[in-house]
């Protein structure tokens, strides 16, 4: 019945808005779709260019891709579609398996995403720790603008290698190489977009810098490298499909990219429907955008097009347009491909070093200061898993910077656990007990009995607190009381160490009491037959209890070094069910 019932949550969020479909909506939808459709336009094709792909390839990804993630997707005002984000993976696939290869990852990664969607991990993706996501985004970045100075500057580069560092080496031999008229289109277009930006929130000002650079060196005759100089004629024909050969080879070789590009694009996608719910005040369905996701990655792939993922930047528009159902990010896809088929054949006249400009400003807006800002007012632990995974995406790449992020961020979980888990041996008296008429132990027992108190969880990073105990058992102790009741948790190295502790107790002669234990601590104990171990009249619900108790067997206690098994005669160790009366 809950399988059941967790499938039929798995609706599109169109489905549901549709219920409540009115012609206000529509009007809201339909304008914000229109604008989010021409911001998209030079976005998409300054995004292929930068990724190692043809113009209309980013196009034809927004279009086609856009309209089935807002078709099937858990996020009513998600736009999707290539992104900044993806620039440098994908750059860095196509450099070492070819187009081909990439189309193929694309389509395996489609099929990731479909299947975390369907195995409910979209919750799990956003366990992803805060100074991952920022320091990856800040070091894509970074790299991302990298690639553009290149086209900036009209600098004369046969090739432009993948890795960051060898960038900069190349520009730095062919700096000399600048052009003069192709830099100052580009720091006007630059200029256009940062100014126009202030005055006008409708009209993207990307789009008007690339028709001003366009009349710019159309008029003025200028030397300035063109999509049309670099790439030559531009179709306007929808491509055809092509279905990947999925041969056992080429999986095992494009698993690694793929996962890439599916971890990603989960993250990006989820992240950008989390804000998106932050501006419009509803939710979205993690698992069904998810699925949403992978199918337009796997439409994307079929027409040979590009990954995509929520952008969210063209989400942002689209809630501040006034989009508010998936109906909008139709319309943006529909607009996509309308002006694809139309202008095609000037897109060829758009100056390089005008999509450079554009990307800069996307560069610029991918690097979240403020968020940057709040890390560096967190604990330096957290700074310093930020500050790596963005060192680790500039030099390396996103895979091994998320590896390497996540691998210290989980190291640094276990010292944080392992700061806050204590096991402490309590001498003042008056905090032995929970009530505070109970009477204090004897003078025959002072000493004798100790109580220990275990604070956080028990688990490997913990564990070896225990040899501290062990000590005690050398200053002729005759009972120990183990108190758990700070611990929610235990794990199998706890269980192993407490085991060896009672083992360890047995051999010097020393009972052992055991207090306050958890739901989960209980259960895992009697399923490891720890329980069984233990007298049943050492188990205790409070610390008060087992005192009581030990008052009432004191002399046993005292005389326990002339009779050392008569304690265990008297009290055989429970059967596991037995065990849990006291509590």
């Amino acid at each position: 019945m809950d399988v059941e019932r967790d499938f039929l949550n798995l609706k599109p969020s169109l489905w549901t808005s549709l219920k409540h479909y009115n012609r206000t909506l529509a009007v809201n939808d339909i304008i914000a779709g229109l604008l989010v459709g021409i911001i998209a336009i030079p976005l998409s094709i300054a995004l292929a260019i930068a990724s190692g792909a043809t113009p209309e390839t980013g196009l034809w990804t927004a279009a086609l891709a856009g309209f089935v993630v807002s078709f099937l997707g858990g996020s009513p005002v998600q736009i999707s579609g290539p992104t900044g984000a993806f620039v440098v993976i994908v750059y860095g696939i196509i450099q070492q398996y070819g187009y081909t290869g990439l189309v193929t990852a694309t389509f395996m990664a489609g099929i990731m995403m479909v299947c975390l969607g369907f195995g409910r991990a979209g919750s799990m993706i956003k366990f992803i720790p805060y100074p991952i996501t920022i320091g990856f985004t800040a070091g894509i970045a970074v790299t991302l603008f990298a690639g553009q100075i290149g086209d900036f500057l009209g600098l004369a580069i046969e090739k432009m290698p993948a890795e960051f560092f060898e960038k900069l080496v190349v520009y730095a031999e062919t700096i000399h190489t600048a052009k003069i008229h192709t830099a100052i289109v580009g720091i006007g277009s630059l200029a256009v977009i940062l100014l126009w930006n202030r005055f006008n929130r409708y009209i993207p000002g990307s789009l008007v810098a690339l028709a001003a650079a366009t009349l710019t060196v159309k008029f003025t005759g200028w030397n300035v490298a063109t999509i049309g100089s670099r790439f030559g004629e531009l179709s306007a024909s929808l491509p055809p499909v092509v279905f990947p050969s999925l041969n056992y080879q080429t999986v095992s070789g494009l698993f690694g990219p793929a996962l890439s590009i599916a971890v990603l694009g989960s993250m990006e996608s989820l992240l950008s429907a989390v804000v998106a719910d932050g501006m419009t005040g509803q939710k979205h369905n993690s698992n069904m955008e998810l699925v949403a996701q992978g199918a337009g990655n796997i439409a994307s792939a079929l027409f040979g097009g590009l990954p995509v993922t929520g952008a969210i930047a063209r989400t942002a528009a689209n809630v501040r347009s006034g989009g508010r159902t998936s109906i909008a990010g139709l319309v943006h896809a529909i607009t996509v491909l309308c002006c694809t088929l139309v202008f095609m054949p000037y897109v060829k006249l758009v100056p390089m070093t005008a999509l450079a400009a554009i990307l800069f400003t996307v560069c610029y807006n991918m690097i979240e200061r403020r968020s940057i800002q709040e890390v560096f007012r967190a604990p330096k632990s957290d700074i310093s898993v930020m500050v790596i995974t963005f060192a680790m995406t500039v030099a390396f790449d996103l895979v091994v910077a998320i590896q390497a992020g996540l691998v210290m961020a989980m190291l640094l979980f276990i010292k944080r656990m392992m700061d806050v888990t204590n096991i402490k041996e309590i001498t003042d008296e008056a905090l032995v007990f929970d009530d505070r008429d109970a009477d204090l132990l004897p003078k025959e027992l002072q000493g004798k009995v100790i109580v220990y108190r275990l604070q956080g969880p028990f688990f490997f990073g913990a564990a070896n607190s225990f040899l501290n105990v062990e000590n005690s058992l050398e200053r002729g102790v005759k009972a120990i009381i183990f108190d758990m009741k700070g611990a929610e948790a235990i794990d199998a190295t706890g269980m192993h160490a407490l085991l060896v502790f009672l083992h360890t107790c047995r051999k010097h002669n020393v009972e052992f009491f055991l207090v306050g234990v958890k739901e989960q601590p209980m259960k895992a104990l009697e399923k490891g037959k720890i329980l069984a171990l233990i007298n049943e009249k050492h188990i205790y619900a409070t610390k008060a209890e087992a005192i009581q108790y030990i008052k009432s067997v004191q002399q046993h206690l005292i005389h326990m070094d002339e009779h050392p098994h008569h304690w265990h005669k008297l009290h055989k160790a429970p059967s596991s069910g037995n065990s849990l009366r006291k509590l």
